[in-house]
């Protein structure tokens, strides 16, 4: 018997089978969707995941304007950033975020579950969040992915 009768298949950009897929966030738990999407960009979710590869695929978010949080969180939990300037720390809650830039509580979620590496910036340039139910990438012809549907 050939003791290398099959190989490890180690995925690259050339031979990636990237996929497009809408998932529609309408009443969804913003920390459950994060991570589900974040499993799907990263490509853990195919049976050839290449962890030094970019070999997730491309996810359209629509209706991000209706996502949950559970509990308090959407008054008490609170984003901080910086402007750069002395003095310049800035706080904001999820519920500012929802009604000023709806697309942003989505973004940063999945932001912080994807490494902090160029690999994991790429991977987030796989990622469209849009507030309503329309996406102008119709072209791609993405499958329509239920949460429930994710392994």
């Amino acid at each position: 018997m050939d003791s290398l009768s099959y190989k490890t298949i180690s995925v690259n950009a050339a031979n990636a089978d990237k996929q497009w897929y809408v998932i529609d966030a309408n009443g969804e738990v913003l920390g459950r969707l994060a991570s589900q999407i974040a499993k799907i960009l990263r490509g853990k979710n195919k049976p050839n995941f290449t962890p030094n590869a970019d070999s997730g695929d491309n996810v359209i978010v629509i209706n991000a304007d209706k996502i949950r949080l559970t509990g308090k969180k959407m008054t008490d939990k609170v984003y901080v950033r910086h402007t750069g300037y002395p003095g310049g720390q800035r706080f904001e809650t999820p519920a500012g975020y929802l009604s000023r830039r709806p697309t942003v509580p989505v973004e940063k979620a999945v932001k912080g579950m994807l490494p902090r590496t160029t690999l994991g910036a790429a991977q987030l340039r796989n990622l469209h969040v849009y507030a309503g139910a329309n996406h102008p990438h119709e072209a791609q012809t993405p499958k329509v992915l239920k949460l429930s549907e994710i392994k």
